[in-house]
């Protein structure tokens, strides 16, 4: 089992204003931090891009009540391309983020959504953003700061795949998060309202509940990914990001919060998922920086790791936090991450 993960650090979602969707997840689900800001050229990306050096735009939004954020990521140059079909569920790629909530009923409600139950008998919803991302609101226990949200950050993604047992051996064997909350096969009620309620799946939710491994773990909190295969004799699945690259419209990739990049590589490397990126050491990110790195999963999902070196503490004042220099993996102490709130920024109504 590896332990060099902490929890879900982002999920890229392509855009073609980031502006505009970073305004929207802010008053929508309070992802209302804007940690980095940051326009630079994709230049070490081109193996996932063609050849082709991306200029981009990438807004990383937090929730600090909790929960992974959302990287907010508009393609400057080229023009990015959208899918040439509505992907759905069981088409190959993330097809949903998963956005915790203190109160699903109270947000359905509050959103005009229908509740649905899950098959762990949970409450969950189904939002889908102005920009065509399917979300689901799914209740959480890992909450850093919840106050008065109704919802914090992401807390898992919904994956589909064409080998459910092909996918467990990189998310439950190699990465680690090894608790099966569920394994079931069938038809399922809570599909229905995305027009696949008749249409026979196999779904497994994985999760690794919150510990105290990563200096971030407190604020990212618990993992799930739940990987979806459609069993239908005639389905014809279609991989969502075909034709298109890194850097395209939808959700781009899921990144991980990685602790020892040195031998989750090596593990990786051994239980066949070679890295196809690697930064190497640390890359500037803006106001932050750290060394990342990507593989992909059997189906060419894009997974992401980022090994924090440096982040923004108070950037008024110039105070980044250098995490090279710290000798321990136990999470930063609750107020030096708080102050991470202080960049808050109002939405617009």
């Amino acid at each position: 089992m590896s332990e060099f993960i902490s929890g879900i650090q982002q999920v890229g979602i392509g855009v073609r204003d980031a502006a505009k969707a970073f305004n929207w997840y802010n008053k929508t689900l309070g992802l209302n931090v804007p940690l980095f800001d940051d326009v630079a050229e994709a230049k070490l990306m081109t193996p996932h891009t063609n050849g082709i050096v991306r200029q981009r735009r990438a807004i990383l939004a937090l929730n600090m009540a909790g929960g992974g954020g959302a990287e907010i990521w508009q393609s400057n140059r080229p023009e990015p391309l959208a899918p040439d079909f509505t992907p759905e569920l069981g088409d190959y790629g993330i097809f949903a983020a998963k956005i915790k909530s203190l109160d699903v009923k109270q947000f359905a409600a509050k959103n005009n959504l229908k509740v649905e139950t899950s098959p762990e008998n949970k409450t969950t919803s189904w939002l889908l953003d102005p920009y065509g991302n399917q979300l689901q609101i799914v209740p959480d226990t890992s909450w850093f700061k919840p106050k008065d949200t109704l919802t914090g950050g992401i807390v898992g993604v919904i994956i589909g795949v064409s080998d459910i047992d092909k996918a467990l051996k990189l998310y439950k064997d190699t990465l680690g998060i090894n608790e099966v909350a569920y394994d079931k096969t069938g038809e399922f009620d809570d599909f229905a309202a995305l027009g696949k309620g008749k249409v026979r799946f196999r779904r497994v939710l994985l999760r690794r509940s919150m510990n105290n491994n990563g200096a971030f773990s407190r604020l990212i909190g618990n993992i799930e990914i739940e990987l979806v295969q459609n069993l239908e004799p005639d389905a014809k699945p279609r991989t969502i990001f075909a034709n298109r690259s890194w850097g395209d419209l939808g959700y781009i990739h899921v990144c991980f919060d990685t602790i020892n990049m040195n031998n989750l590589k090596q593990l990786c490397q051994k239980n066949g998922f070679p890295f196809t990126v690697d930064s190497s050491d640390t890359f500037d990110m803006g106001e932050a920086g750290g060394r990342f790195t990507y593989l992909e999963d059997p189906d060419g999902t894009l997974i992401e790791f980022v090994e924090t070196h440096r982040v923004p503490i108070l950037k008024k004042i110039g105070w980044y936090l250098n995490l090279k220099k710290r000798k321990t993996q136990k999470p930063l102490p609750d107020w030096m991450i708080a102050t991470m709130g202080w960049g808050k920024v109002k939405a617009e109504e």
